[in-house]
């Protein structure tokens, strides 16, 4: 005898949530924590950010009565693994975490993913916001609800799709940002201009000196462009099934890179170094023209994206089938086949696959002796 038992599911749900951009925002942040009203809040952050930032953050949100504590890790992207995870996991328990708490993920683009990923893991799921500290995470790693960890084989192979309460980005962190990592998060902002807005890509082409001089309205402006971006691109597309791949572009060779260099090459300059591979491809098959291929070109270098000798060595003649390998790890590979995004022209991009091993290995050749 077999017997059928359905178990019914069908429920709508809003993970709608609000990006807060501009300047001096602890009183709206600490308005709004006291407003969603959680048992307690747990800063997660890297030891680097702690220091910085989050024992200060620690500090006021007790002052303002808002029961509170904190929780870091070795800063890296080397230690974004579940180890990682664990230990943040075992720390929260020990502190009286529960189940009505609210994780608050400060930092960079590697705290967003561990912090988010605790957050979705921890007693099945708990609240978080995003407070991003570097430009890479305020345009792109904090928003859309992508959360996750590195194996050895490849970059967020565990993770999964979580979306924050709320976000909030303010842009008075990026007055002492480093320079090397305001680069880094223009390699996403080119990005961005690159797959979807034409005109971004222009206004960075002329106003690069402006951005690292850290002129408030040139950074409200590639901030908020991006930030509409990718929000457009997530409400069509929350679990990637097609269209939000596009966000990918450079991500395919890029993140191959950084895992091949031992993540020595950070993750802005190996997404600039793959939207420059990807971008050679797209000119030999033709869809892009040698024009807008030298205005990639010469604007991510203009941006500072260049990759060093002693780095550059981790990729090489010897190593372009393990290059290659690390490729067909990537998450959008179906049945084997690596799925790249290609400029067919600067504001407009496309998904293609069944491309050749050495049409890939070529194009990572012609682009490296110009590094």
């Amino acid at each position: 005898m077999v017997r059928n038992i359905r178990v019914k599911l069908k429920y709508k749900l809003d993970n709608s949530y609000d990006i807060v951009i501009g300047e001096n925002l602890d009183k709206v942040i600490f308005n709004d924590l006291k407003r969603f009203a959680h048992s307690k809040y747990v800063i997660v952050t890297d030891d680097v950010t702690r220091k910085l930032l989050g024992n200060k953050l620690l500090a006021a949100l007790k002052k303002n009565k808002i029961s509170s504590d904190l929780v870091s890790f070795t800063a890296g992207e080397k230690n974004k693994n579940i180890a990682t995870v664990t230990k943040i996991c075992r720390e929260l328990l020990r502190k009286g975490t529960d189940r009505k708490s609210c994780v608050i993920a400060l930092g960079g683009g590697v705290v967003g993913d561990i912090a988010g990923f605790v957050a979705s893991v921890f007693m099945r799921g708990v609240e978080f916001v995003q407070i991003p500290t570097t430009l890479l995470a305020m345009v792109d790693s904090s928003i859309g609800g992508k959360v996750g960890v590195d194996l050895d084989s490849g970059k967020n192979i565990l993770g999964m799709f979580a979306q924050p309460k709320k976000v909030y980005v303010d842009i008075n962190f990026l007055k002492t940002l480093p320079t090397s990592e305001l680069e880094n998060g223009l390699a996403e902002i080119i990005k961005h201009g690159i797959i979807a807005d034409k005109r971004l890509f222009e206004y960075i082409e002329k106003n690069l000196d402006k951005i690292f001089m850290r002129k408030k309205d040139a950074l409200m402006r590639i901030i908020v462009d991006s930030v509409k971006i990718k929000k457009t691109i997530v409400e069509k597309d929350e679990k990637e099934s097609l269209l939000r791949m596009k966000l990918n572009f450079g991500h395919t060779t890029g993140h191959a890179i950084e895992a091949l260099s031992n993540y020595k090459i950070k993750h802005g300059k190996g997404v600039a170094l793959g939207m420059l591979i990807e971008s050679r491809i797209a000119n030999k098959l033709g869809m892009l023209n040698s024009f807008e291929l030298l205005r990639i070109n010469l604007l991510v270098r203009r941006a500072g994206l260049d990759i060093h000798d002693d780095v550059f060595k981790a990729v090489n003649k010897k190593n372009l089938n393990k290059l290659v390998l690390l490729m067909h790890h990537d998450k959008k590979a179906f049945k084997g086949d690596i799925r790249f995004i290609l400029p067919l022209a600067i504001g407009k991009v496309t998904i293609k696959s069944s491309l050749k091993d050495n049409l890939i290995k070529e194009s990572v050749l012609d682009v490296l002796p110009a590094w």
